[in-house]
């Protein structure tokens, strides 16, 4: 999975309307995830269907979401990332039409199921920001665009609340469907492709186990509840994903183009970021199940707010907004301080965030408190983990990290929910066959929440150091070769040049690692220069080529440090060490 690009080389630094335009395709597709929360409840009425069967239109876009992040993230990266972008938002705009026309159950279902396919878009469009952006704009655009998950999500609530509460709940889906035609026709229109490319082929096999092992592994997340923890069938598809899943590793390793690099993911940095991920977006999804019937409670109960679906939906959507806000506010603590940094200051904050908001459940008001700080929080941890990241990982696997990122981010939501359902189910009050949540449940879901926050502090106080080195972060690694030649930094350097000594420009330098994959290009300047970062120490091959002279290769091996090798190449000669 190395770099290649193209003959037009990506721009510097995309139009003013590029990240804006990114960040609201982002937007779009997290609205998908909380459409139907306010319909929730009515959902088996509306569908004709019992309540366990309803659950599958929620769980249909949830498992196809999973499986489509990774996947598209590595298409993203193979053949091109604004065009996967569009195509997820077209798959989107296609289930949204069939949703909007239905009211049968498995019409209904594959409608949503079509909407959960969008979930790709977030990586892809990290991955055209990262290929695009100039240094000094990367991070607060990836922070936006990392942030539109739970902006998205919190935006929705409102506005959805009032279309159900108004009209036909169907209009839902002909918003969705506009929203996605306008989001296409804005990327078509400003969105440059991307030129980078990662060398290899699509691997099937790998996307087929890595399908099959996250259904059968959120299948009982989702439905465990439902069907009984200790129930044959979850147990055995918790069973079954755990063979499928460390068989798909197996293969994965044994692959030349896998589709998740899973030495790369093995890493500390990325290991420890995916994990702290999972935690974050257990923490978000508790105050998006919980805050919202809190609201909606009706005051007979002593500690309900009775709030009307539209108010409820605005009381909680200072979360979103705060977290939109956030990525500003991420740009200079991470300039300052490193992504790292921000991760822990915005768990901290959401930590603040619940256990204050133990004590705010009294009024209307109080919950908006809680929203912002936690929008806060939220908004910092999840604008931090797409730089870790990207700093950790070589440009062109950028969408399928990002992806599986975006995936660890899911499987925690997933996971809050079945959880904070299940604890919400046990400690509710039943009156006249109606099961009504307690204050006391709602307090224990909070109390999950820290807990999920604590473990993600301490995973994210294990991530290594930041590297302030100079890191090689133009539009592509052959630009970046003329322009940061000067830099010092992990990997090799030195001068191409010919039989005579003369230099020669624009020599295609290229770095094989020991398994004979690309690990890096770069292209001499005028006076000879190259520099070729390395993802880790060891024996690599340094090739250089470039028109009117034979090819050379050298090896030569790194030993992992912070330091740059000089190695000159003699086209054509033996090499000649500086």
């Amino acid at each position: 999975m190395t770099l290649t690009s193209t003959d037009r080389p990506a721009p510097r630094e995309g139009g003013a309307a590029v990240v804006p335009v990114l960040a609201f395709a982002g937007i779009v597709v997290a609205v998908m995830q909380t459409l139907l929360v306010p319909v929730i409840k009515d959902l088996p009425q509306l569908l004709g269907t019992s309540p366990s069967n309803a659950t599958w239109v929620l769980t249909s876009t949830l498992l196809s979401g999973a499986v489509a992040t990774p996947i598209m993230g590595r298409l993203g990266d193979l053949y091109g990332k604004r065009r996967m972008l569009i195509l997820s938002l077209a798959v989107m705009v296609a289930g949204a039409l069939v949703s909007a026309v239905t009211s049968n159950l498995l019409l209904m279902i594959g409608g949503r199921t079509l909407q959960g396919f969008a979930m790709g878009a977030i990586p892809l469009g990290i991955g055209l920001m990262r290929d695009m952006l100039p240094r000094e704009k990367l991070g607060s655009a990836m922070a936006l665009m990392s942030s539109s998950i739970g902006v998205g999500g919190g935006l929705a609530l409102p506005a959805a609340a009032l279309v159900a509460q108004h009209t036909d709940w169907h209009a839902l889906f002909y918003g969705a469907a506009g929203l996605g035609v306008l989001s296409i026709v804005l990327t078509l229109l400003v969105v440059p492709e991307s030129p980078m490319r990662a060398e290899g082929s699509f691997d099937l096999p790998g996307a087929l186990g890595l399908s099959a092992g996250l259904v059968l592994l959120l299948l009982p997340i989702t439905k465990g509840s439902d069907w009984g923890w200790s129930s044959g069938t979850t147990l055995g598809l918790f069973a079954a994903a755990v063979v499928v899943l460390l068989g798909w590793g197996v293969v994965e390793l044994r692959t030349k183009a896998p589709l998740v690099d899973l030495r790369t993911t093995a890493r500390r940095e990325v290991l420890l970021t995916n994990l702290a991920s999972i935690m974050v977006g257990v923490s978000f999804y508790v105050v998006s199940l919980v805050l919202p019937q809190l609201l909606q409670l009706p005051t007979a109960t002593g500690y309900g707010l009775g709030q009307s679906m539209v108010v409820a939906g605005l009381c909680v959507a200072p979360l979103g907004l705060t977290m939109m806000f956030t990525a500003p506010v991420y740009a200079r603590l991470s300039a300052k301080y490193g992504p790292k940094a921000t991760l822990i200051i915005g768990l901290l904050v959401i930590a603040v965030g619940y256990g204050g908001g133990l004590g705010l459940m009294d009024a209307a008001w109080q919950t908006v408190i809680t929203s912002v700080v936690l929008g806060a929080g939220i908004g910092l941890a999840y604008s931090s983990l797409p730089a870790l990241i990207v700093g950790a990982v070589p440009a062109s696997e950028t969408g399928a990290a990002n992806g599986l990122n975006t995936l660890m981010r899911s499987i925690g939501t997933s996971v809050s929910s079945a959880v904070i359902g299940m604890v919400l189910a046990n400690t509710a009050d039943h009156v006249g066959g109606v099961a009504v949540p307690t204050m006391h449940g709602f307090r224990i879901s909070f109390l999950i929440a820290t807990a999920a926050v604590a473990v993600g502090l301490l995973m994210a106080l294990f991530l290594p150091k930041p590297d302030r080195s100079p890191r090689l972060r133009a539009s592509s690694e052959e630009e970046a070769g003329l322009e940061r030649a000067e830099e010092v930094l992990r990997g090799f350097r030195g001068r191409v040049l010919d039989a005579g000594g003369a230099p020669v420009a624009r020599a295609k330098v290229t770095l094989i690692d020991r398994r004979g994959r690309r690990a890096g290009s770069a292209l001499s300047d005028e006076e000879g220069r190259y520099v070729l970062a390395v993802p880790s120490g060891g024996p690599y091959v340094v090739a250089a080529k470039a028109s009117g002279h034979g090819p050379h290769a050298s090896s030569a091996t790194h030993a992992g440090d912070e330091r740059a090798v000089e190695l000159d190449l003699s086209l054509p000669g033996e090499a000649v060490r500086a």
